[in-house]
Order: C-alpha cells, then structure tokens, then sequence
C-alpha cells in the first residue's frame, strides 16, 4: 500500500501544465490598463501553466455566458479564469452568468477564497464577494473579484496549488479535451 495520501498521489498524476483562457470583466479596462489580467497571467506562467489567451468583456450577462461557453467548447482550452464582475452592484453580472452556465459547481471555492479574504486582506467586506467556481464539461471555471488583491489572493492560495489536481479530476473519465 502507498504511503502517499490520495491527495498527493492524484497531485502526481496530474496534467503537468493547463491552458488558460484569462477573462476580465469590466466596462472600462483595456489589455493595456488591466492589472489584474496581467497578474493572472504572470502567476500561471511562473508556476508552469499555459496561457491560451487574455480578454476583456463588459459586464453583460449573455455576453459572459458565450465567451464561457465557447472557450469551453475549444479544446485548446482548459480553464477559464475569470476577474472582475462579481460584487453586488447592478452592473455586476459575473456570478450570475458562471453560475448559469456551470454543470458543476466547486463551493469551496467561493467559501474558502472569502474565508481567506476576511482573515488575509479585507476583513469584513469579504460578505460582499461572490467568488464562483465549478466546471463545464472538462473545462474548470473560476471565477475572483477584480481587485489585484483578490486576483493575487485566489491565484496564490487556491488556484495555482490545485488546478492541475481539478484538471487529473475532470480527465480522470473523459477524453483529454472532451467536454
């Protein structure tokens, strides 16, 4: 018997790099002016993910639900993360259009990721994010606020450590690239 714990061993079989679609949503930002997109984007690449591309889109509800849609229907990627969209103001849409579209859901993500931010970053405020994250096919969707706190917060704790494990989870009984 393996002295490993099913954690480690599951570690072990995974994907040793996962594509990633970035996706901020915002009204206002451009690739130029999001922050938080590029810091996204140079966490994965510092630990060993792939980068499969980086888009702004407002913060519309359809529009959220079709770029999810179709980035998970695209095999070259595997995960969407996305920034931004996720407060309780009325334009803030993102929660609304993951959740919708998710078959899956990942709960822990969201309670963990606001336990981290009341005990690491802003206190109290942390009951107004909406962090979300779940899978659409054998596709991983994550879904943090749009501050680079946050960003940094969700990428660093939770989504560089066990994305390659969500990912060995989701190919585990489908075809790689399957959804």
């Amino acid at each position: 018997m393996s002295s490993l714990s099913s954690t480690e061993q599951h570690r072990r079989e995974a994907p040793s790099s996962v594509a990633c679609l970035i996706i901020t949503v915002s009204d206002t930002r451009t690739l130029e002016t999001d922050k938080s997109g590029r810091l996204a984007e140079a966490l994965l690449l510092e630990n060993g993910y792939a980068v499969a591309g980086r888009r702004i889109v407002p913060d519309e509800y359809a529009g959220i639900r079709k770029l999810i849609a179709e980035a998970a229907a695209d095999p070259a990627i595997e995960a969407v993360l996305l920034n931004g969209g996720t407060g309780i103001a009325g334009r803030d849409t993102t929660y609304e259009a993951v959740r919708d579209v998710l078959e899956k859901e990942m709960p822990g993500f969201g309670e963990i990721f606001r336990m981290l931010s009341f005990t690491e970053d802003i206190g109290s405020a942390a009951i107004l994010s909406r962090a979300v994250a779940g899978t659409v096919g054998t596709t991983a969707v994550f879904s943090m606020p749009g501050s680079t706190g946050a960003v940094k917060l969700a990428m660093t704790r939770l989504i560089v450590p066990e994305l390659r494990h969500v990912m060995r989870e989701l190919y585990k009984d489908a075809p790689r690239g399957g959804s």
